[in-house]
C-alpha cells in the first residue's frame, strides 16, 4: 500500500515540475521575466527593444501567454496614441530567485564550454 502513496506522490511532484516548465518554457518568457524584474515597467516597444531579436507576433503571444498565467500585468491606458504598461504580479516575482539561478547556472556551462 505505501508504494501506492510513494508512486502517487512522485507522480503529483512530476506533475508540478511539468506544470511550472509550461508556464515558464519557452525561447523568450524567462528573458521576459528578467526584463520586467530589471525595469519593474514596460511598455511594449521598451520590451521589443530590450530583446532585439523576437518578432512582433512571437513577443505579443509570448505576452499573452504569461499574462493567461497571472506571471505578469497589462494596463491600457485609453488615450492616443494608445499606451500599454507590462509590469510583474506577484506570483511573477516570485519567480525571479529561480531565473537569477537560472542566469549563473547557465553563465557556469558557457564559461566552461568555452573552456
Amino acid at each position: 500500500m505505501s508504494s501506492n502513496v510513494d508512486k502517487k506522490n512522485e507522480e503529483s511532484d512530476v506533475c508540478a515540475v511539468d506544470f511550472a516548465f509550461r508556464r515558464i518554457g519557452g525561447k523568450y518568457k524567462g528573458r521576459i521575466l528578467w526584463h520586467l524584474n530589471r525595469h519593474n515597467i514596460l511598455r511594449y516597444g521598451e520590451l521589443k527593444k530590450e530583446m532585439n531579436n523576437i518578432t512582433t507576433k512571437m513577443l505579443t503571444q509570448t505576452l499573452r501567454q504569461l499574462e493567461q498565467d497571472e506571471l505578469i500585468n497589462r494596463k491600457v491606458y485609453h488615450q492616443v496614441p494608445p499606451k500599454v504598461e507590462y509590469s510583474l504580479t506577484e506570483i511573477g516575482y516570485e519567480l525571479i530567485p529561480f531565473v537569477h539561478y537560472l542566469e549563473n547556472w547557465g553563465k557556469k556551462q558557457l564559461e566552461n564550454k568555452n573552456q
